[in-house]
């Protein structure tokens, strides 16, 4: 199976750092998380995207993620190569993950816990919001059917693009683009997205990595609760929560341009800090002792 993947990095300068994006379900890399990854290069960051499975210029079958861990073990495979690229070596690493890309973000930490040097954390899908779930009795029966018919998009629910994008004309452009899914949820992608996200709010506590968490007040989709609730259980040292007043799910693009230009400045105001803080520190030496690279060379 191939996967597409994607870089974009500055022009005429050797990057800050690297982020590396996840992107959300139904969701792609190179055109809609295109204005994050230009935005990240202007402040001067490499930025890696990859498709999943099913999931944009990838292989599979559309929107269907039969097994999240085998999805997550691909980003891991692909992400980890780059960052043990000799060029790569002794740069500081962040995640970026929007909306489910939260989920994947989180579980390549569980994964190496001490690998990420930072990670922004964006509507994660850490709980569905109840507006977007179907009743129990519901979720019990499609769990069961989805080991019988797990491709079949069967699952009740509202319209995720309406309610994830404030902006129309940020709608019509995913409604527009080929590589963006609109049909219903498969069934055993449901099933996957909601057994992982039920794992993930009870291990909040296992979270270590330095993080940012971002959420819209109005957001229907993902939990804003669990974000807060991350950010207060999370056993990290370092980690911030940003709530935005009045702004809805799409927070990187899907917002009015002065409500972008808040949330922009919020990640790479956190991301700059943090590699002002750690080229110089003791964690960053170790990481590069680790990576086979002396800062005494």
């Amino acid at each position: 199976m191939k996967l597409f993947t994607c870089k974009w990095v500055p022009a005429n300068q050797e990057p800050k750092a690297l982020v590396f994006i996840c992107h959300g379900y139904a969701m792609e890399c190179s055109i809609t998380m295109n204005s994050t990854a230009r935005r990240l290069v202007k402040a001067g960051y490499a930025v890696y995207g990859i498709d999943y499975e099913g999931h944009g210029k990838s292989d599979g079958l559309s929107a269907y993620v039969p097994n999240f861990d085998h999805l997550v073990d691909d980003v891991s495979t692909h992400y980890t190569s780059i960052c043990e690229k000799e060029e790569n070596k002794g740069k500081m690493r962040f995640l970026l993950g929007e909306s489910m890309g939260g989920a994947v973000l989180l579980l390549l930490h569980r994964k190496k816990p001490q690998f990420w040097d930072g990670a922004v954390l964006v509507a994660p899908m850490c709980k569905i919001a109840e507006e977007m779930k179907p009743s129990p009795l519901v979720i019990s029966i499609l769990s069961k059917l989805s080991g019988v018919i797990p491709t079949w998009r069967i699952i009740p629910g509202q319209d995720i693009i309406e309610t994830a994008f404030k902006q129309p004309e940020i709608r019509k452009q995913v409604r527009e683009n080929p590589y963006c899914y609109k049909g219903r949820p498969r069934l055993k992608t449901a099933y996957e997205l909601l057994r992982v996200s039920t794992d993930l709010e009870k291990r909040l506590n296992e979270v270590s990595l330095p993080f940012m968490v971002l959420h819209g007040e109005d957001d229907k989709v993902t939990d804003k609760a669990v974000s807060r609730q991350l950010y207060e259980v999370a056993s990290s040292a370092d980690k911030t929560f940003k709530l935005y007043p009045g702004m809805w799910h799409g927070l990187l693009y899907g917002e009015t341009p002065e409500n972008i230009e808040i949330v922009f400045a919020d990640i790479i105001g956190w991301l700059d800090k943090r590699v002002s803080d750690g080229n110089g520190g003791f964690e960053s030496e170790l990481k590069r002792k680790n990576d086979g690279i002396s800062l005494k060379g």
